[in-house]
């Protein structure tokens, strides 16, 4: 059994932190009982904002000594409930631990502390000339964020995620002991890679308060194409053509024609085609305009020949962010057109793809429920939404759980797995564990154990 916060635990966290940085019970806003899809909801019993690593550290100590359950916190723009305080106890705000620290362009990394925004660190960079390839679509999440779950999103393609440029971290241990794992060197056979287990963790195993990421120089062009087909199959089983011709765009994202509509009316503007069922969106970057040129032609002829309508090209600025700017809204649009909803964020093998959202549309007939659907087609990560519309609260329940079960085991026939970047958190660890064999759910208990032996880091996710 957890310790229930008292006064006196109270007045130790305005002793290591101020008065203004701690809020009390019905004092905490409601932002802090539930991550950006709502589902999960509970309040932690206190809330800290901190600003440095020693105060993390402090705070720690104290609760592991008092057997006190803490929760980790970046900007909530989680998912699956991981920044949510399911025991209640201490929830460490990190969000203003927001400096950038020191940008080394001799090794091409950059240090900063966790609070800092993936939009800040985006844009930093880009004017020095310099580029963080991770481009998940939620820009105001936090770095930390990014690092816990391990977040991918559109470029991953090419560029791999948020694990492959993350050189080294600072991590306070659950039991207040600071550790620095990795650093600046380019290659590291020295042990374990503690560091590649702390990233994807979700806040379970330590709390991140540095990190040290990999940059590369700045391409200098990208061009975007939009590519319609007369139905999704022939769009995603050109995917895998397209990545076997060696022209290897950045991004490879697939749409259908109710989600672009639903984002037009969300944003009040056109997407520049509407007419057709499925499209593919490429991008393609380079230095120079040839360059990418060289590139696209022969993926738009490759796209033709596989039966693409047409080949939209994107070369300027604008044209690029209309189109952009659509898919990035895809998500925000699908939740405006419906009263809640849910995600189901698998990840497939590449050819698996059209079969997958062929199932969900049988899905939608079969449990008469509306189910949508975008996603990364070069990676085969998908996102699927339930949309609750007009249930009721129980029909909602019965509905949510019967197509995520049926999603779940699919994406389980096709050798896929649970989560492509959104993490397991508490919403999805009961998939987890179906997906997965005693052996390995008994590797993932005994590392946690071995970082948190009492248990108080996070509890209740993942395991």
């Amino acid at each position: 059994m957890y310790k229930l916060i008292e006064k006196n635990d109270v007045d130790f966290l305005i002793s290591v932190c101020g008065e203004d940085n701690v809020v009390v019970g019905e004092d905490i806003s409601e932002d802090f009982s539930h991550d950006e899809l709502g589902g999960v909801e509970k309040y932690p019993e206190v809330l800290v904002s901190v600003y440095e690593t020693e105060q993390v550290s402090k705070i720690m100590k104290y609760a592991h000594e008092n057997n006190i359950p803490v929760t980790p916190r970046g900007q909530g723009t989680g998912l699956v409930g991981a920044a949510v305080a399911i025991h209640g106890g201490i929830m460490i705000n990190l969000s203003k631990m927001n400096q950038i620290l020191e940008l080394d362009e001799e090794n091409l990394t950059l240090t900063v502390e966790p609070g800092v925004l993936l939009m800040t660190i985006g844009q930093y960079v880009q004017e020095r000339d310099l580029f963080y390839p991770p481009d998940p679509g939620e820009k105001s999440a936090t770095i930390a964020g990014n690092i816990n779950t391990n977040a991918g999103g559109m470029r991953a393609v090419k560029y791999g995620v948020t694990r492959d440029y993350i050189r080294g971290l600072e991590v306070v241990l659950p039991n207040g002991e600071i550790i620095n794992i990795g650093g600046k060197v380019v290659k590291n056979s020295s042990g374990y890679s503690i560091k590649d287990l702390i990233v994807g963790s979700e806040g379970t195993l330590g709390i991140v308060t540095k990190a040290t990421l990999k940059l590369l120089p700045l391409p200098k062009k990208a061009i975007s194409l939009l590519i319609p087909f007369p139905d999704l199959s022939m769009a995603i089983d050109t995917v895998p053509k397209i990545i076997k011709s060696k022209s290897i765009p950045t991004a490879i994202e697939f749409m259908e024609r109710d989600v672009i509509l639903a984002a037009e009316e969300f944003l009040g503007k056109k997407f520049p085609d509407n007419t057709s069922d499925a499209y593919l969106l490429l991008t393609f970057d380079g230095n120079t305009k040839e360059d990418i040129e060289k590139e696209y032609e022969n993926v738009a002829h490759l796209c033709l020949e596989n039966g693409a309508y047409d080949v939209f090209i994107s070369d300027t600025q604008e044209r690029n962010e209309s189109i952009w700017s659509a898919r990035g809204a895809f998500l925000e649009a699908i939740k405006a057109s419906t009263t809640e909803m849910d995600e189901c964020d698998v990840v497939v093998p590449r050819d698996k793809v059209a079969e997958f959202i062929r199932y969900t549309h049988d899905l939608q007939k079969e449990l008469n429920v509306r189910i949508k659907s975008f996603g990364h087609a070069g990676d085969g990560n998908l996102h699927v939404y339930t949309l609750r519309d007009n249930m009721d609260g129980k029909t909602w329940e019965v509905k949510l759980k019967e197509s995520f079960d049926h999603m779940y085991r699919k994406s389980r026939q096709l050798r896929g797995q649970v989560s492509g970047e959104h993490g397991i958190g508490y919403a999805k660890k009961g998939y987890l564990h179906e997906s997965q064999s005693e052996s390995y759910m008994g590797l993932i208990k005994n590392i946690k154990t071995a970082f948190d032996p009492k248990n108080i880091l996070n509890p209740g996710k993942i395991y």
